[in-house]
């Protein structure tokens, strides 16, 4: 696992790879998306918490319920794509600390502290949507991920009763390579690095 990858393999993940609005007419099955979970959740976080949770609204009916919780410039890309990802983070995941960190009594770490617990489990969260996005990438599949959307009106929809609550939205699919826009900049090593 030290061989860095070859050119192509980081083309497929990183250098080629983009945030799509537009999908082809291909379906992508619930064995795809099991497959993925299984490759994102070896990714690592903190003490192995693994906060996030996933929300795959695949149908017509969630897709309509998702609807009005979107801004009008996520509608149509969403509406289109075979599969939106609700990426929540789990507020009780010091719950699940004996089970996923038995080395230690990490939930001791949490108790009482609902600020702690809310950082921690967006920062993690938002680190298993990152990976989602490169295993997406490498299963062959492509990704857009988004933050336009009312998540209070998500986490009433979608969330209500439990201790999840909504991060970002991703949509799953096979790219319409087609309908991309050009790449756009991104900033120089010296305009966002420092060498400490």
């Amino acid at each position: 696992m030290t061989a860095p990858l070859d050119s192509e393999t980081l083309a497929q993940l990183f250098t080629e790879a983009r945030t799509f609005s537009a999908w082809q007419d291909r379906p992508v099955t619930d064995a795809h998306l099991e497959r993925l979970y299984t490759l994102v959740r070896l990714g690592p976080t903190a003490v192995n918490s693994c906060p996030a949770r996933f929300v795959f609204v695949r149908t017509p009916e969630g897709k309509e319920k998702l609807a009005p919780c979107l801004s009008k410039g996520n509608l149509d890309k969403t509406l289109s794509a075979p599969v939106t990802i609700i990426l929540a983070y789990d507020e009780a995941f010091p719950d699940t600390l004996p089970e996923l960190f038995p080395v230690a009594d990490a939930r001791s770490w949490y108790a009482g502290k609902p600020d702690l617990i809310a950082e921690n489990a967006l920062r993690n969260s938002s680190m298993q949507a990152g990976y989602l996005i490169l295993a997406a990438r490498a299963l062959g599949l492509d990704a857009g991920p988004m933050s336009g959307f009312d998540a209070n009106l998500v986490n009433e929809t979608f969330l209500a009763g439990t201790t999840w609550k909504a991060n970002l939205l991703i949509n799953l699919g096979y790219g319409d390579r087609d309908r991309l826009h050009e790449r756009l900049p991104r900033l120089a090593f010296e305009q966002a690095c420092k060498l400490a």
